[in-house]
């Protein structure tokens, strides 16, 4: 597999106040990287200052380009996606016209590769089909939060960032969107995923970073820290994870 996502000397301020430290990763194409850890330890800054939308210092490689300078238009439209904490739908529209807006960049011209996108879409998340006319902020937290992933998969993403995809969810949804999330390996994506929930991170990627004052604190692969007794005791609540739970 090739490098997708090079950082190197990442840094993000609020004032005084430094968010993530001087990071440095790499992510392979092809692959589901999660990062966890506690409130405040960065996570969000760093997918916002990869995706552009806060200042940041350091270099970003993407794909082959250096696009730390570029503006978020430039980097959605070379397939960087990013899927906020918040979800930011347009709630007073429908779900079918949310999702055709997450489809912009492919409107020059006729582009069947959109409806079959949509089409497959649909099939992968039936709730969303049955409440295509619905308003958006009239469908419950979960539905909300299919209807985000599937606004952004709509833009056919090389690299897609999730911001806290099961935050407020009920673990039956949470499961069912990260069944979803893993699947799309297998759709030419690539996903870094920020999660509070370790468990189900740990079990749906394949490699992790633990995050902690803005710096990496540990890294990995995702079944081997699974089963890091400090892992287990910070965030899992247990002495290890426990396979299909």
């Amino acid at each position: 597999m090739s490098t997708l996502l090079q950082v190197d000397g990442l840094s993000v301020s609020y004032g005084k106040i430094e968010a993530v430290r001087d990071l440095s990763f790499s992510m392979q194409e092809g692959s589901v990287v999660s990062i966890v850890g506690p409130n405040g330890a960065g996570k969000s800054s760093l997918l916002n200052a990869l995706i552009g939308s806060v200042p940041s210092q350091g270099k970003v490689r993407y794909a082959g380009r250096q696009v730390s300078d570029w503006p978020i238009e430039n980097r959605v439209e070379h397939g960087l996606c990013l899927v906020p904490e918040r979800r930011e739908l347009f709630a007073e529209l429908s779900v079918s016209d949310n999702l055709d807006l997450g489809a912009f960049r492919h409107r020059r011209g006729h582009d069947p590769e959109t409806a079959r996108t949509r089409e497959w879409l649909l099939a992968v998340f039936p709730r969303l089909k049955e409440r295509l006319t619905q308003k958006a902020g009239t469908l419950s937290g979960g539905e909300q939060q299919m209807l985000a992933l599937g606004r952004a998969l709509m833009t056919r993403p090389r690299l897609l960032l999730l911001d806290e995809p099961s935050l407020g969810l009920a673990p039956l949804i949470v499961r069912e969107i990260f069944k979803v999330i893993v699947t799309l390996r297998d759709h030419a994506m690539s996903v870094l995923v920020v999660e509070q929930n370790a468990r189900i991170a740990l079990e749906s990627s394949d490699y992790c970073y633990v995050m902690e004052g803005g710096r990496f604190a540990m890294q990995g692969p995702a079944r081997e820290l699974a089963q890091d007794p400090q892992v287990a005791a910070t965030y899992l609540g247990t002495s290890k994870v426990r396979q299909g739970t």
